[in-house]
């Protein structure tokens, strides 16, 4: 048996991946924490998640998924708007008990009555936002060019203008990859070392500009060790 994470993009899935690869090599377990497969969304709607769930029973009834994972970003929903969503999702496929929280599985049964276990986890810091959200509180490095981008907000401001959060902290992040941690050599091929379009080279060449042990992502590595 395995166990899949669903996330929703290309780039979640490199970072999560990063993410399990690190808790193999921090926490010691009886057995290591092994996530197999991760299916991307590529866009967050119902019925881009109920396609995927439903993708998985034929999986699930052959006995080869044992554990499920759903991470998606909590962006400026509650806690509670997105449990109730990812809810919704769940029942439209399998017999199910409500979700009540994140990071505590639950029990789900196709129709041919097989079994598995399904937790889920929102992407936030502080209760809002998404992957850039997170990767800016945990970076590692100074970051001069990028923390400058609060004196341009000021001003843009000050304009009569507005960049909301969402948007700001992805322009830091960009900002970050290509000016505060590539390297020269990098900065000639920019577009594919230095920029979330490049993230799997980021995530393999250069983990060490974020803060693997920052507390921003306690509640993700808890959710991690429930496929222990």
């Amino acid at each position: 048996m395995s166990n899949l994470v669903i996330v929703e993009s290309k780039n979640d899935k490199i970072f999560m991946q990063a993410m399990v690869e690190k808790l193999n090599c921090d926490i010691q377990v009886a057995s290591p924490i092994y996530i197999d497969d991760y299916q991307s969304l590529e866009g967050l709607s119902e019925t881009e998640l109920t396609k995927a769930l439903k993708n998985l029973e034929r999986k699930i009834d052959r006995k080869d998924i044992e554990k499920i994972g759903i991470i998606i970003d909590i962006d400026n929903c509650s806690e509670q708007e997105r449990l109730q969503f990812v809810d919704k999702c769940i029942k439209q496929v399998f017999e199910a008990e409500s979700l009540s929280s994140t990071k505590q599985f639950i029990d789900i049964c196709t129709k041919l009555g097989t079994n598995a276990n399904l937790a889920c986890y929102f992407t936030n810091v502080g209760g809002r936002g998404e992957l850039e959200t997170l990767l800016k509180e945990i970076k590692a490095i100074q970051s001069p060019y990028a923390d400058c981008l609060n004196s341009w907000q000021t001003c843009i401001e000050s304009q009569g203008k507005e960049i909301n959060q969402k948007e700001f902290d992805k322009f830091w992040v960009s900002i970050y990859l290509r000016y505060d941690t590539c390297s020269n050599q990098e900065q000639k091929q920019a577009g594919k070392k230095c920029s979330m379009s490049g993230f799997d080279y980021v995530m393999e060449h250069k983990k060490d500009i974020w803060d693997w042990n920052n507390p921003a992502l306690d509640d993700l590595k808890e959710f991690f060790r429930l496929f222990c």
